[in-house]
């Protein structure tokens, strides 16, 4: 992967072209921020940039045989470190065929997309202990071509305390021309003796502009709706993918978010018990995407009631709606109501019981629309 294939980020593709340049490369480097963001290829193209044996003064060249197998994944002086399913295997290399799939296919997913593709039960992964034992026993190893070699170690906060501990040695003192890159989306729940010894680079949500260049020339999607989508993002890019898929389903999200208002407006606990049991049975992923729907209701909502409609990026229909819904969205309650859907979002994508979460919600929704 080169530079010019990731998604804006101009400013850090100067710092790590530099880094090489001037011969200055950390031998451990934790690439901090949402998947969405893009460290993952922003990694892929900085090792890639590294090894290139004709490098020009902004990318890579993509011709040399590095580039090449660099390209498809396949050099033997970079290797590889993910989450995986223990049960189905407790080595990273038993799915590298997935794993290739996957980065050719869209190097922008998260930990969920990347679970789905390799267990159908979709189960807990992680970086347990076994594969801390294969990182450095390849580590220590002499590198194939005589440079670099490079580990990238993704989604590190999913290392548990034994795999961690055991790194601790040979990322603070690896062997010579050794690179460690490890990613992560939170930061908290890295270890803290990791984080003592690696370099942080902060990858910083995308511009809306960079968005919705992405969405109109990768997407096919039209400037209007790219605009839309890109103020929903919040500059990551697999939100804003999801939200495409979303707009298919928005007439749906809507009647479903009028329902749920509405009930819990009433008061009326069998209609909240029967929603609850309708939207459990939708599955994760759409239900997912309306608990995103209804943070933009909630949103538009005080927009609407604080500058009118100059800033609400919502359907002819949606409008109708916020007339007389938006007064039940005030200061009072705007906090309640967003922490209640974005909590609901991540109980949901971390498997929680879904109608038990969803009842919850409409009993605090209850609680919380009156409070306006």
């Amino acid at each position: 992967m080169q530079f010019v294939d990731v998604v804006g980020h101009n400013e850090l593709k100067k710092r790590l072209i530099n880094e090489v340049n001037q011969n200055r490369i950390s031998h451990a480097q934790l690439f901090l921020g949402k998947t969405g963001y893009g460290g993952l290829p922003l990694a892929l193209a900085f090792v890639q940039y590294l090894f290139c044996k004709d490098r020009r003064q902004e990318d890579s060249c993509a011709v040399c045989d590095n580039c090449r197998r660099i390209s498809t994944f396949q050099h033997p002086d970079i290797h590889f470190t993910f989450p995986t399913v223990q049960a189905l295997g407790k080595l990273s290399n038993h799915f590298l065929s997935q794993w290739r799939e996957q980065l050719t296919e869209n190097p922008y997913f998260d930990l969920h997309e990347w679970v789905g593709r390799i267990d159908d039960k979709e189960r807990k992964p992680i970086i347990g202990a076994e594969e801390s034992l294969e990182i450095i026993k390849k580590m220590n190893l002499k590198s194939f071509e005589g440079g670099y070699k490079v580990y990238i170690i993704w989604m590190a906060e999913e290392m548990n305390p034994s795999s961690g501990n055991k790194l601790l040695k040979i990322i603070e003192e690896p062997p010579s021309n050794s690179l460690f890159i490890l990613l992560s989306e939170n930061l908290e729940m890295v270890l803290p003796t990791i984080l003592s010894r690696t370099q942080r680079i902060k990858i910083p949500r995308l511009s809306n502009d960079e968005v919705i260049s992405y969405l109109v020339n990768n997407q096919g999607i039209n400037n209007t709706e790219a605009i839309n989508l890109a103020t929903r993002s919040e500059g990551n890019l697999i939100k804003a993918k999801s939200l495409i898929v979303a707009l298919d389903h928005q007439n749906d999200h809507r009647e479903s978010f009028i329902k749920l208002m509405r009930c819990c407006y009433k008061k009326d606990v069998l209609a909240m018990m029967d929603w609850s049991e309708e939207m459990a049975n939708s599955g994760k992923e759409p239900l997912k995407l309306f608990l995103l729907y209804s943070l933009e209701m909630c949103r538009q909502s005080i927009l609407k009631n604080y500058v009118g409609d100059h800033l609400n990026n919502v359907s002819q229909e949606e409008k109708v709606f916020l007339e007389n819904f938006s007064r039940f969205i005030t200061g009072n309650n705007i906090s309640l109501f967003l922490s209640l859907f974005s909590d609901a979002h991540y109980h949901i994508d971390r498997n929680a019981n879904s109608k038990i979460e969803l009842t919850f919600l409409c009993f605090q929704i209850m609680r919380f629309i009156h409070v306006a």
